[in-house]
């Protein structure tokens, strides 16, 4: 089993985002008179055993498990949790300080920026960046972090316990745990996300692609005008200018199977066409042949229903549904899609053994809205503040005050080109200022990575 010790002690993302039974082993208890009570080493009595630690056992390494990680080992060391803002937490006074074991398991070996997609697929150098092994991680280099690499295959909440398979030995592991955060998301396909599970497999196929789309001599047909294939193909376009990137879309405007404002979709359009991109709509793709060539270069004929015909080097496929992960939890609490249903609270909802002690946040969880990394990362947050109240309640008997998700109206950013379109409740926005608003200059590697705060070390108390 590849288990990941760490030895060593040691504004909110995009304003459009957003009880265990405690184990006690006691070697002696204390008397109401200390005359019943041995004494060997002359005290009256023997000091209670240290309490066991709350194992939490979170499903997936992305941003929903890795910000309820990094916001319960806050909580737990008696500081304010690091997206809870200027405010100070209500600590209970005798439990500032809580002994908890919080093991991460994922198939990956490392994190890895999904939003970034579009720029480590166009350029090897942010390839290297998008991707940072867990052991990289200076906010998880701490004694009560553990990393599983593997894949989560099966829950049973009943006797609280995750099974995981190693992804390298594929040995099965059970683990126990006190409380369960489901934080998989969705699996989607190449080339949307990369399909390695090491960085150094990743960096060989981030470089094939690369080499493939910058050597199109007969160009780029991007398929799909959702947010992935826009990104996409603005994303390579930018990065290489003389590479004639065209987007297909099969319907008359663009983010069609989303609830956004024409407005949105039109200004996507606009900034799109104005990075150079050809936009092709009412273009439903029939067939993409590959064909020869008398250079030897690759070719293929791409046709579409409405008889348009066209020539291009590669075919990128960004039109695929996403499918869940969460096949590892009973059916009970599963929709017919396999998103997993949820309480306002995050809490896991339908009929569970221990339901209150199992919890869902991101893309695999179904609540309102589009699946985006900051309500990811929020939906992280939350669960921990709850997680811990719970804790507190176990232990004190103090009132829980969970936080409880809101529905929000469809929002989005999108990075296309040098330019991003932003669009919610208050209307469409768009321009260089909103890129760097909202992605900088690497597509919120840097918004994601300081909000979490990973690259800060923490030292338990």
């Amino acid at each position: 089993m590849s288990l990941l010790r760490r030895p060593n002690a040691a504004a909110a993302f995009w304003h459009l985002t957003f009880s265990p039974p405690t184990r006690l082993r006691f070697a002696a208890h204390f008397s109401s008179s200390p005359h019943h009570l041995p004494s060997t080493s002359g005290f009256p009595f023997k000091m209670p055993a240290a309490r066991s630690p709350i194992r939490v056992f979170i499903a997936g390494g992305s941003y929903a498990g890795l910000s309820a990680a990094g916001n319960l080992l806050d909580l737990c060391e008696g500081r304010n949790p690091r997206m809870f803002g200027e405010e100070e937490y209500a600590h209970h006074k005798d439990h500032k300080n809580i002994s908890v074991e919080i093991t991460i398991a994922d198939e990956r070996d490392g994190y890895y920026h999904l939003i970034g997609s579009p720029l480590a697929l166009a350029d090897k150098d942010f390839a290297k960046k998008a991707w940072v092994k867990f052991t990289d991680i200076p906010a998880f280099d701490h004694p009560s972090v553990n990393f599983v690499i593997g894949s989560v295959t099966a829950v049973d909440p009943a006797a609280k316990t995750a099974t995981t398979i190693d992804t390298v030995t594929k040995e099965a592991t059970v683990h126990a745990y006190d409380y369960f955060f489901c934080g998989t998301g969705l699996r989607r396909v190449w080339p949307t996300v990369p399909q390695s599970l090491t960085k150094k497999q990743f960096l060989i196929e981030a470089e094939e692609q690369i080499h493939t789309v910058t050597n199109a001599r007969h160009g780029v047909v991007v398929v799909g005008g959702g947010a992935v294939g826009i990104e996409m193909a603005a994303e390579l376009k930018l990065v290489c200018p003389n590479v004639n990137v065209t987007l297909a879309h099969s319907r008359d405007k663009l983010l069609s199977s989303e609830g956004l404002s024409d407005e949105c979709k039109d200004r996507s359009l606009e900034l799109l066409r104005e990075a150079g991109v050809d936009v092709l709509l009412n273009h439903r793709l029939l067939k993409s042949n590959k064909v020869e060539t008398l250079d030897g270069s690759i070719k293929y004929d791409v046709e579409f229903e409405n008889g348009h015909r066209l020539s291009a080097s590669e075919v990128i496929m960004a039109v695929s549904r996403p499918t869940p992960t969460t096949s590892y939890l009973p059916e009970s609490v599963l929709t017919s899609e396999g998103l997993v249903k949820i309480n306002a609270n995050l809490s896991i909802a339908g009929e569970l053994p221990n339901a209150s002690y199992h919890f869902c946040a991101g893309d695999a969880a179904d609540w309102p809205g589009i699946k985006r990394c900051g309500g990811a990362m929020h939906g992280g947050h939350y669960a921990a503040q709850n997680i811990h109240q719970n804790i507190l309640n176990e232990l004190t008997g103090q009132e829980v005050k969970h936080q409880v998700l809101e529905v929000w109206p469809p929002c989005i950013g999108l990075a296309i080109g040098k330019k991003a379109v932003a669009s919610g409740a208050d209307g469409t926005t768009y321009g260089e200022d909103v890129m760097q608003s909202y992605f900088r200059d690497d597509l919120g590697w840097t918004i994601c990575w300081d909000y979490m705060e990973l690259g800060k070390k923490t030292t338990s108390v």
